[in-house]
């Protein structure tokens, strides 16, 4: 079963997901709800539900809790982590929340290195920093098949 990762902003939530091995994630696209607040958790749990339709299925969400550098809480944070709740109300799926420090810089810095045009980079960056994020939480959790809870300090 395979593990969803989410950069949520905004405007925007970056969508990845991983192998069926739980190995590596890849980025797979961007949901544009009208508002976060709105219909964000329904448009993510829409998308999930098409992924967990498919043949390796979803198991668990990863989602990338915004904070400040010296890991205080961010205004984001409070409105990501009620995002997260009712994503797991909506889906029934464990969700664990991902630290998401400097994830936006690092996927910029990946699609710099193949594609030169910023405005195509830009169009790609909220996934992959979805991928980003999916693939710090694989490399610190392998194999793990119970994620952090939602309501945990990460």
């Amino acid at each position: 079963m395979r593990i969803v990762g989410l950069d949520v902003g905004e405007r925007r939530i970056g969508v990845a997901i991983s192998d069926a091995t739980r190995t590596l994630a890849r980025p797979v696209g961007v949901l544009r709800p009208t508002a976060l607040d709105r219909d964000g958790a329904q448009r993510a749990a829409a998308e999930i539900a098409r992924f967990a339709a498919e043949e390796d299925g979803v198991s668990s969400i990863v989602i990338g809790l915004p904070r400040y550098l010296d890991g205080s809480a961010s205004a984001m944070t409070a409105r990501v982590t009620a995002f997260a709740g009712e994503l797991g109300r909506l889906t029934h799926l464990p969700i664990a929340l991902q630290d998401e420090r400097l994830t936006s810089r690092e996927a910029e810095s990946r699609l710099a290195i193949t594609d030169k045009d910023w405005r195509t980079r830009k169009a790609r960056l909220d996934a992959a920093a979805a991928a980003v994020i999916l693939q710090e939480y694989l490399d610190v959790w392998p194999g793990c098949s119970i994620p952090i809870a939602a309501d945990s300090d990460v």
